[in-house]
């Protein structure tokens, strides 16, 4: 009995100690860490969450960007940082998903280092092709692959990148084979797409919607359930007949592992304040994203499947990192 009080009573204390924590947060500018350079998607999404930290929180935002290693140096930064809920992560599919299923030597683990905060935003990829390519659906290129096996060539923004495995994935559930050209990100990809040197890619759609509309490139399908407003004359994955190509590129908040849950509610809460703020949604749903501001639990699940369904993926296709 005497046993059982003590526990008790220090359950209660470290309640009250994380509600007292909770209730003085913020105390010091939050450090918004993005692994990527600035102006990616990462930047743009940190960056807008960050500017209304001082209104919802009480302190401003300061956004510092550290990139490398496919956003591994950023990511493992966080995860030993303080959890103390003042230096935040916000990044991608790749930091939050493809890295774990990519790097055998990774020294962070999504699930297991990180306090899920909100899933922000996601944006379908787009199935775009050559302007003359003999296609104009997804089941037509899966005939044209098949009958033309290894000629059919796809371009990517770099090995284990969202577009190089949703390729990949689309390959594997068909049983096809192309060549895969891998460059040093989207825009070389998109060039050649449009001059005819590589046949097809999966690409974001805010990064093609433009050309698709001008002719400069077809678009097949939106890796999506339903069609996109921003192309409402692409048929979605599902409608093409292939319900597992639903894929997205998303952006993501967390913090370190230990931060007290109170503290994950208060930045949840801002996240999710700024991420619906009618200027903020603006801003996304034109370039692009839609906004999902999930709850923390929402974000963990869908963090994990996204883990595991990478890893399937990479193991099945032998996907090795540049």
């Amino acid at each position: 009995m005497f046993w059982f009080s003590r526990c008790a009573a220090a359950a209660a204390g470290i309640v009250l100690s994380g509600a007292a924590h909770a209730q003085s947060f913020p105390t010091k500018p939050i450090r918004v860490i993005i692994p990527f350079v600035a102006g990616g998607s990462s930047d743009i999404v940190g960056r807008a969450i960050g500017s209304k930290f001082s209104e919802l929180l009480g302190q401003p935002a300061v956004v510092e960007n550290k990139p490398g290693a496919n956003g591994a140096i950023a990511a493992e930064f966080v995860a030993k940082a303080d959890p103390d809920g003042h230096t935040i992560l916000v990044g991608s599919i790749g930091v939050f998903s493809i890295n774990a299923a990519l790097f055998k030597d990774l020294r962070y683990h999504p699930a297991r280092d990180f306090a899920p905060i909100t899933l922000a935003v996601t944006t379908p990829n787009v199935l775009i092709t050559k302007p003359d390519l003999p296609a104009n659906s997804l089941p037509e290129l899966i005939q044209l692959a098949k009958k033309h096996p290894g000629r059919l060539s796809y371009c990517s923004s770099g090995s284990g990148s969202s577009d190089h495995l949703t390729a990949e994935l689309l390959k594997q559930m068909s049983d096809t084979f192309a060549v895969h050209v891998p460059y040093r990100g989207g825009a070389a990809c998109q060039t050649d797409i449009m001059g005819s040197q590589v046949d097809y890619s999966f690409q974001n759609l805010g990064a093609v919607t433009n050309y698709i509309k001008s002719g400069r490139m077809k678009a097949l399908a939106v890796t999506a359930r339903t069609r996109h407003p921003q192309l409402p004359n692409v048929p979605s994955a599902v409608e093409a007949g292939f319900p597992e190509l639903v894929v997205t590129s998303w952006q993501a908040v967390a913090a370190p592992g230990k931060t007290p849950r109170e503290v994950v509610a208060r930045l949840h809460d801002a996240a999710v304040k700024a991420l619906r703020s009618s200027d903020i949604g603006e801003r996304m749903n034109q370039i692009g994203f839609d906004v999902v501001a999930s709850t923390p639990e929402e974000f963990g699940k869908f963090m994990k499947d996204e883990v595991d369904r990478w890893t399937r993926v990479v193991k099945r296709g032998g996907i090795k990192p540049d």
